[in-house]
């Protein structure tokens, strides 16, 4: 295995197996990462509403998908819109507003969908104002940590603007520097209402919690590596012999 002759092609199958393995690894640290989030969902989802009126020291980063309740006034001149959005194979966009609670504090509520046509400006916003006060029923979320890889980040803000009307994520750090009060760090998907077919229609996503393929594909890899470690000196017994013979 280690002769002048076969010192290369065992060296490609060393490396080979080595790749083969590390990708098992990382499928099962993909794995754990599913479980994790799996049960971080499941205790969330076994815990009461949330009251944002009642509890004002919850650390909220630690609680997305916790459902949450919160009474206040829509503030619609800081309201914003998310692009890249569908509602029935239909584009458009999500509204994203503050909620200000009566103690001071404000959290953005992710009020729904609404259509593209018609609403290229905050001045087409006003058609989906409401009266106050709102109470919303709906689930926590966090913005987003990172920007997923390949995706288009945020433009950020040249010297003669002030605020960015359009977002392509829920960037709350961001979105803070540009409303004139606190934000709490975290925002609110309302619970959808399947009879609603006025926008804004609120959505939230679909979570599966499953393991995924993850553990499957971890044995395939580990299996290609065993393969490769097993079978290669077996294929160069084969091949002696053969020059042998």
């Amino acid at each position: 295995m280690f002769s002048r002759e076969w010192i290369l092609a065992t060296a490609l199958v060393l490396a080979g197996a080595a790749v083969c393995a590390r990708l098992g690894v990382w499928q099962l640290d993909r794995l754990a990462q599913r479980r994790a989030f799996n049960a971080h969902v499941t205790s969330m989802r076994a815990l009461p509403p949330l009251d944002l009126n009642a509890d004002a020291d919850s650390d909220l980063a630690a609680l997305e998908y916790r459902a949450v309740t919160a009474l206040g006034t829509y503030d619609f001149a800081n309201q914003v819109a998310l692009r890249n959005q569908y509602y029935e194979g239909r584009y458009g966009y999500h509204l994203l507003t503050p909620l200000l609670l009566f103690d001071g504090r404000a959290i953005l509520v992710d009020r729904g969908w609404i259509p593209a046509e018609g609403n290229d400006s905050p001045a087409g916003w006003t058609r989906y104002e409401t009266a106050a006060p709102a109470m919303v029923e709906g689930v926590m979320r966090l913005g987003a940590a990172k920007i997923p890889f390949g995706a288009n980040p945020d433009p950020t803000l040249s010297p003669a603007q002030s605020r960015l009307d359009f977002w392509n994520f829920v960037n709350i750090e961001r979105l803070a520097a540009q409303i004139p009060y606190p934000i709490l760090p975290a925002y609110i998907q309302p619970n959808p209402d399947a009879a609603a077919s006025t926008p804004p229609i609120a959505q939230q996503p679909t979570i599966e919690l499953t393991e995924g393929p993850h553990f499957g594909y971890a044995l395939q890899w580990f299996a290609f590596a065993a393969i490769l470690l097993v079978g290669y000196p077996f294929f160069i017994r084969k091949h002696i012999g053969v020059d042998s013979a």
